[in-house]
């Protein structure tokens, strides 16, 4: 079987140094024929001609794709996976280095190297594999960005006019699914704040190997042939996760020497609908993550995920409660997940808010007082919870 080609993935908002970093790693790699897929959003493709004139990868040798106007997460993934694919068939390349647009997540493009995508036919995994996941964070920007509350629309930088997405959500995504976490443009920072900033970023991804750079120089060894990524792994990496199963119990994070702080709100009791989204929409601006699963009395079928990052918090119907399955479906979920059994309540069965706080400074007292007041009273618990008003309109199913 012929030898699989690695690829490597750099990932990283609009201007954090990413090809900066793919041309200094193409003019320092050791004897590698690397294919270079760059993805960019702008008319005219300035990071494709930087990187063309920078390394001396010629477009005539056919190992220069430049993939415009769109983003390799959504409306070029078929490009993507064609390129890959015509690439790895030339076999005359030991590497493919692919620079995602700064508004790319990195889920679906890892995705599109792992399972063949039958509308195409076409496998990746029979002559690729994803060596290593990379996120560039910009030291200088990084809080500016994350604390802007501006939406990608609002910046310009949206794909067209549907793309909700939030720059801090994205920025969260970024860091959160990586195997290499490089933060770039340490200089413009001090060394206070460069460490509190290092602290954060392990706080919300523990498992990636942090690595401090400036102009984007890094040792190419650092970010190919890593063997590092494995999907399961990396799915399962972020700091909220790692805070969940360990428990809101006897857990004093190694960060909170530098004020950085993370707990686990665990409640068997559900939220008052509207008190708990006017808590959301006013939360402490020492919170920087929160995420976890919500219990709220209007919504007795389904559980809700809360997903904040700086300002931006989403609140969305996420699975129902094995509680509110039929009798039968019950059974089913017992048999194959009877892990459920082991926190199962009598009244209330599988029910109940986990929530993970992440955040700098943290009063973690009046925090919880706070989430607290958000519950149902005593004297709630025992008025007819479907009278409450639904804060939302979904349509679930």
């Amino acid at each position: 079987m012929t030898k699989k080609i690695p690829v490597t993935v750099l990932s990283g908002y609009l201007g954090s140094g990413k090809t900066t970093m793919m041309n200094h790693v193409l003019q320092n790699e050791q004897n590698l024929r690397v294919a270079v897929i760059v993805n960019d959003m702008s008319e005219i493709n300035i990071d494709a001609e930087l990187i063309a004139n920078g390394s001396g990868i010629s477009r005539t040798e056919e190992k220069f794709v430049e993939l415009s106007n769109g983003c390799i997460c959504c409306t070029l993934r078929e490009d993507l996976l064609q390129e890959v694919e015509r690439l790895a068939r030339l076999g005359n390349i030991d590497y493919i280095l692919i620079e995602s647009t700064g508004i790319s997540e990195p889920i679906p493009v890892a995705q599109t190297f792992s399972y063949l995508d039958e509308e195409l036919d076409i496998d990746l995994t029979k002559f690729c594999r994803l060596d290593t996941m990379v996120t560039v964070v910009d030291a200088n920007r990084f809080w500016h960005d994350f604390q802007s509350g501006e939406s990608l629309l609002a910046r310009k930088e949206a794909v067209g006019e549907l793309d909700e997405r939030n720059v801090a959500d994205l920025l969260i995504d970024q860091i959160e699914f990586c195997d290499v976490l490089v933060l770039n443009k340490c200089d413009l920072v001090s060394e206070v704040e460069l460490a509190r900033l290092e602290r954060i970023l392990r706080a919300l991804q523990p498992e990636a190997k942090l690595i401090w750079t400036k102009n984007g120089v890094i040792e190419p060894a650092e970010i190919l042939n890593t063997g590092r990524f494995n999907f399961e792994r990396v799915s399962e990496s972020a700091g909220w996760l790692k805070e969940l199963e360990l428990g809101h119990e006897n857990h004093t994070p190694e960060t909170e020497e530098y004020g950085i702080t993370s707990f686990t709100y665990q409640r068997r009791k559900p939220f008052h609908p509207l008190r708990f989204v006017e808590w959301c929409d006013n939360m402490p601006a020492s919170i920087v993550r929160a995420k976890g699963i919500i219990w709220s009395a209007k919504h007795q079928e389904v559980a809700l995920l809360l997903s904040q990052a700086g300002s931006s918090a989403k609140i969305e119907p996420v699975s129902y409660w094995v509680a509110a399955l039929p009798e039968a479906q019950q059974q089913d979920v017992f048999l194959q997940s009877p892990e459920v059994l082991k926190d199962w309540d009598a009244l209330y069965g599988d029910r109940l808010t986990q929530l993970v706080i992440i955040g700098i400074d943290l009063d973690k007292k009046a925090i919880i007082q706070e989430l607290d007041a958000c519950l149902l009273s005593d004297k709630e618990l025992n008025e007819p919870w479907e009278n409450l008003k639904d804060p939302f309109n979904w349509e679930w199913s």
